[in-house]
């Protein structure tokens, strides 16, 4: 009988780059004005709420909060107004399925003790690379990240696949249906059709929605 061998062991390295690439990421392209409409979809289509979606500022996660607690979602938010007690009881119920969101701040996220995340979403991409890592290691590569990426996060989204040196899955959110950006809005720039990166692609906006502001 031919001697055995054992089978060599693949090795598993834990820096944040092989974690991110084995954790399950997805982008979707859209307008500024239209992430809160899309991040509703989005919500609705989750058979398990658990997530956790990361904002740039207090202010942006107080507004997703209130809308998100309009349309029925147990959401919160948390940031670096409240205090420390408040925060860690945000964390406590969130952990035991009381609530369903978590809306916050990288600086805030980094302090809060949360179990199970089953999606953390970037409403926000951050200009950092490194802390778009850091949203990916809560989960322990067994949730999905999501990302919203208008026109102004393409460069981000560049630096982001940059150094993790592999391309991100886009998808389309079936159903969801883009609007025209709204008349002085100073964020509301028309997206490149570019071949190369950024790769945000064109936006097509309802026929009907277009001659409502003629």
């Amino acid at each position: 009988m031919p001697e055995q061998t054992d089978t060599p062991t693949k090795k598993i390295y834990y820096d944040q780059r092989s974690v991110a690439i084995r954790t399950k990421q997805v982008v979707y392209f859209v307008q500024e004005h239209d992430k809160v409409s899309m991040l509703d979809m989005l919500m609705q289509n989750m058979e398990t709420k658990q997530s956790v979606i990361v904002v740039k500022s207090k202010s942006k996660a107080d507004e997703l909060s209130k809308h998100l607690s309009s349309k029925s979602f147990k959401a919160v938010s948390v940031h670096g107004n409240h205090r420390s007690e408040q925060q860690i009881a945000a964390a406590t119920t969130f952990n035991a399925q009381k609530i369903d969101i978590i809306i916050t701040t990288d600086m805030i996220l980094q302090t809060l003790d949360l179990k199970d995340i089953k999606h953390v979403i970037s409403y926000n991409i951050p200009l950092v690379a490194q802390e778009y890592f850091n949203r990916l290691a809560y989960m322990k590569e067994l949730g999905e990240a999501v990302a919203l990426v208008s026109p102004e996060d393409d460069k981000s989204l560049s630096n982001i696949e940059f150094n993790m040196k592999a391309e991100i899955e886009e998808k389309e959110l079936e159903g969801f249906v883009s609007t025209p950006i709204p008349q002085g809005n100073r964020l509301g720039r028309k997206i490149k059709d570019k071949k190369k990166k950024p790769r945000h692609r064109k936006v097509k906006v309802r026929k009907e929605a277009k001659k409502s502001n003629l």
